[in-house]
């Protein structure tokens, strides 16, 4: 009779400890749903400064000492856009008169060239194009 009696005890002590299981357990449905996505990364190329700016440094010598993702004599866009990201709105006509200009001491000893035929609304739109390109 013992014996019978420790049988189903034995059984209900399994199912006791084997009820808290994750896999046995049901989730309930509050209604709400979390999602962890990264956030949409914007399309610049879309934006008409990037259009017009690209058209402008293409049609000009500025691939000459200048790539997008590399130094060449010239520091990279993307480096140049990371430098001032944070700069203001007054970097625009800063970098612009620089383009003009020329300069050297920013990015080591090698001089930018001037270049005096690049109208100051040409050389904003370089700039602002050059700024999109920040990480």
């Amino acid at each position: 009779m013992k014996k019978l009696l420790l049988i189903p005890v034995a059984l209900l002590s399994l199912i006791a400890c084997n009820n808290n299981s994750s896999s046995t357990e049901e989730k309930k449905d509050t209604g709400t749903t979390t999602t962890n996505t990264a956030p949409a990364e914007v399309d610049i190329s879309a934006n008409p400064d990037y259009k017009a700016g690209l058209a402008l440094i293409a049609k000009n010598d500025c691939l000459t000492c200048h790539s997008v993702n590399d130094k060449i004599n010239g520091p990279a866009y993307k480096d140049v856009a990371n430098k001032y990201a944070n700069a203001g709105d007054t970097i625009v006509t800063h970098l612009a008169k620089k383009i003009i200009a020329g300069g050297s001491g920013v990015w080591g000893e090698i001089p930018m060239t001037p270049h005096p035929t690049v109208s100051q609304a040409d050389a904003e739109q370089m700039v602002k194009y050059v700024l999109l390109l920040k990480k």
